[in-house]
């Protein structure tokens, strides 16, 4: 799998390149450089040859292609029937998370963490409670004594991101397990949000959170979508899984109807044509995800070694520590202005993401190359 020339990428009309002029490297947004999966772009082409462009009506062929999907990626059997279909991933988080508590309750997180969760806090009106992740000098993981202690204090929804973006972790089983166990033990409404899973990487094992045992699937309902693996975030489509009919009952009577009416028809099309149809297509990125991760490293450490890149086990963005450096609590302002590279700043992801910065490493070799090369340079 390659990237497109960037001469071609700079075509393109999306937000990762548009938002900057032809000067700047842009490592920001979630965005791939790579050329769509031929099984979507021939269903795609088909849609508007044909002026298929109506409202969506394939719930049923969705929910059994995600439940074939998460067969065959995770080992993980998935009803298609509950599979619930809906505009994208954070509208379905926050209208769930909105219609399982009252205003003023709690939702916990744990920073760093996807941005866009502080958006659903604020939305629904919720109190932040942060229970930052623990990193013990090798790696991360879930603080699951802080955990305990805020649902012991009356968390009502817990907002999981697994695989967990910025670090790109997929959370071992046991501690899901035991996070299971702890939400049932409290009451807590757990949602995760899996959209990065299907990126996890060749020898690693992702767990869906409702597949850990009884207690998950009580507590649990998993919010997800094709749009990352298969990068396609402007076809529009997403779907949430939840884990029981007990599960479900916690918020379905409050959930606006229109939530379930939002479904892109084309995004539908796009997300069962890659789940089908491109799992050649998402083999060849993700061997090019881990050697661009591993470049990504080789790079800094060569070349900015004082910059520490943290290692993801899944998608393709990189957590770095640019705080031995000085640069600030936002490093990214100054590789943008001087460096003309433009990253994703820490601080969007929570206080512990002061002094760091992420970068999307889905790009072209040289890209690559030429942006550390330019980050360097500041030293």
């Amino acid at each position: 799998m390659r990237a497109d020339p960037i001469e071609r990428l700079r075509e393109r009309t999306s937000t990762k390149w548009a938002t900057y002029g032809p000067e700047v490297l842009p490592l920001f947004v979630a965005e791939m450089d790579f050329p769509v999966a031929p099984a979507i772009a021939e269903r795609l082409s088909g849609l508007v040859a044909r002026s298929d462009l109506g409202y969506d009506a394939r719930p049923a062929a969705l929910g059994r292609a995600f439940a074939d999907f998460a067969d065959e990626r995770w080992g993980c059997r998935v009803d298609p029937a509950t599979v619930r279909p809906t505009v994208n991933v954070m509208t379905a988080i926050t209208e769930i998370a909105r219609a399982a508590m009252a205003p003023g309750d709690a939702i916990l997180v744990n920073t760093p963490v996807y941005a866009p969760f502080f958006g659903t806090i604020a939305e629904t009106q919720a109190r932040l409670v942060d229970v930052p992740l623990l990193h013990d000098g090798t790696g991360w993981s879930l603080d699951l004594d802080g955990i305990e202690a805020a649902f012991r204090a009356g968390v009502k929804v817990y907002l999981l991101c697994n695989p967990h973006n910025p670090i790109g972790l997929p959370h071992p089983r046991a501690q899901l397990e035991r996070l299971a166990e702890l939400a049932a033990q409290y009451g807590v409404l757990v949602i995760s949000d899996e959209i990065h899973a299907a990126l996890t990487h060749p020898g690693v094992e992702f767990t869906p959170f409702t597949a850990v045992s009884d207690a998950a699937r009580e507590v649990g309902v998993v919010v997800t979508s094709a749009t990352k693996a298969f990068n396609v975030p402007g076809a529009t489509a997403a779907w949430w899984v939840p884990g029981s009919p007990a599960a479900e009952a916690r918020y379905a009577a409050r959930l606006p109807e229109s939530l379930i009416h939002k479904s892109s028809h084309l995004g539908v099309h796009a997300a069962i044509a890659g789940m089908t149809g491109g799992g050649d297509w998402l083999d060849g990125v993700l061997a090019r995800i881990v050697a661009q991760r591993d470049l990504t490293a080789t790079l800094f450490a060569e070349r900015l070694p004082e910059a520490v890149v943290h290692p993801a086990s899944a998608s393709y963005l990189a957590w770095i520590d640019f705080r031995p450096l000085g640069w600030g609590d936002d490093p990214q302002k100054r590789i943008l202005r001087e460096a003309q590279v433009a990253l994703t700043p820490g601080p969007h992801f929570g206080e512990t993401g002061r002094g760091f910065a992420r970068l999307n490493f889905a790009c072209s070799p040289e890209v690559l190359d030429e942006a550390v090369t330019r980050i360097a340079a500041l030293r």
